[in-house]
């Protein structure tokens, strides 16, 4: 993976940067900044239904005319509503938004910082399972299989993705308690070469590392998982951890994790009437489809 310099004249240095010189970051940029309407970032791992939701939303609302909405772990946003930009690569995106959607408690501390009056529950997942190349060649059955020599695990990254990795974490550590075994792998220090750590954005890394080979097995949200098998299904599968494919029933080990959602300032012009259609049975049926419910 070539890593390639920044090529930026002129550069406000002050400003923070999100950059991994491999990977496309742009993917989780949506629409055009300059004359959108209505702004929202969002956590990324929900990015096809909030699509297919801002989608709804236009058609219903023709008004706004343009949205722009980031799918990032929560950091990025973060650091660009304090510093009002943030240089991508070579781009440099200054944009606020009207409405934030990330777990609680990286809204709560929006609100200490003035940002954001109050914040409401949104959706939550239904907690992880183990995504697997199709025809699994590795012969991979479970947790317990994380244990072989010849098995690499990926894992979201415990420094940029804080929030995943320790749920991800949790939830191997308390299926493999639930079975009577240990995952040294997890706890070793320095971590062993049987783990490859994403980057910046697992919601991609994850099934691109398996893919290129290297790694065989990730752990990722059911509904992230679902969503490769859908749109790759001649690549991918998925071993549930409780539940089957089409009906999970997470093992109570399995951690559920929730986003929230809430407006920054006023909202705009168009940042109360996304809240109240977010609240909506369609939007509610728009995330059951892909996986995910109602908090």
């Amino acid at each position: 993976m070539l890593s390639w310099p920044e090529e930026i004249p002129s550069a406000d240095d002050r400003l923070p940067k999100w950059r991994h010189p491999g990977s496309n970051l742009c993917l989780d940029l949506h629409g055009d900044p300059l004359d959108a309407r209505l702004v929202v970032f969002s956590d990324g791992n929900h990015h096809m239904a909030l699509e297919e939701t801002l989608a709804l939303f236009h058609q219903r609302e023709p008004e706004v005319q343009r949205i722009f909405y980031m799918t990032t772990p929560p950091g990025p946003g973060l650091q660009l509503l304090r510093h009002g930009g943030l240089r991508i690569g070579n781009l440099i995106l200054s944009v606020r938004p009207h409405v934030f959607i990330s777990p609680p408690a990286v809204l709560d501390k929006l609100v200490q910082e003035g940002y954001m009056q109050r914040h409401v529950p949104f959706m939550r997942n239904q907690g992880s399972v183990l995504l697997i190349k199709k025809g699994n060649p590795k012969n991979i059955t479970g947790v317990a299989d994380l244990n072989r020599e010849d098995v690499r695990l990926f894992l979201s990254n415990p420094a940029t993705e804080t929030v995943s990795y320790q749920g991800y974490v949790s939830t191997l550590t308390g299926v493999a308690a639930r079975e009577n075994i240990q995952l040294p792998l997890l706890t070793a220090d320095p971590p062993g070469a049987r783990i490859c750590y994403g980057e910046r954005i697992h919601h991609r890394e994850a099934p691109q590392a398996i893919s290129d080979g290297r790694a065989d097995v990730a752990v990722v949200y059911y509904h992230l998982g679902l969503r490769y098998t859908r749109i790759f299904p001649e690549l991918f599968t998925i071993i549930p951890l409780g539940g089957d494919i089409d009906r999970p029933r997470p093992w109570p080990e399995n951690v559920i994790s929730v986003s929230h959602v809430g407006l920054i300032g006023d909202g705009g012009e168009w940042g109360n009437g996304l809240l109240d259609f977010l609240a909506s049975e369609a939007v509610s049926e728009i995330y059951r489809r892909h996986g995910l419910l109602r908090a």
